[in-house]
């Protein structure tokens, strides 16, 4: 019976349209055209901002897959109609992958004008 049960969640988590984990998530373009105008001191203070802000895009969308692995797992074991509640990727994957866009324009802009800002990209799980 538990191996029935493993089985299950197993085959219902690999086949759900569970959403991206936030590492998962590509960046969509953005041009660094538009921080052409910044001085070294205005792409730092931006950079910061958008980075804290993609922090928080990717705190939320990781909570997201979680609660879709959980419903998952709920609907495949005990209450299918919880597999309803699993909607995958949605604009806040889209918000974070712009985010994501806009940090690699910054960093493009700040390599073009010589700032010697230090962008760290975020570690392999």
């Amino acid at each position: 019976m538990l191996s029935k049960i493993a089985f299950a969640l197993l085959t219902a988590s690999g086949l759900c349209a569970c959403a991206s984990s936030s590492d998962k998530v590509a960046s969509t373009y953005v041009s660094p055209i538009q921080y052409t105008s910044y001085s070294c001191g205005q792409i730092r203070e931006e950079s910061a901002r958008v980075s804290s802000r993609a922090a928080q895009a990717a705190g939320v969308q990781d909570q997201k897959r979680k609660d879709d692995q959980v419903a998952t797992a709920v609907g495949a074991v005990v209450f299918w109609p919880a597999l309803f509640f699993i909607d995958g990727d949605n604009q806040k994957t889209a918000e974070l992958a712009r985010l994501k866009g806009e940090m690699e324009a910054l960093e493009q802009a700040s390599v073009q004008k010589n700032c010697g800002i230090q962008f760290q990209r975020q570690a392999a799980r």
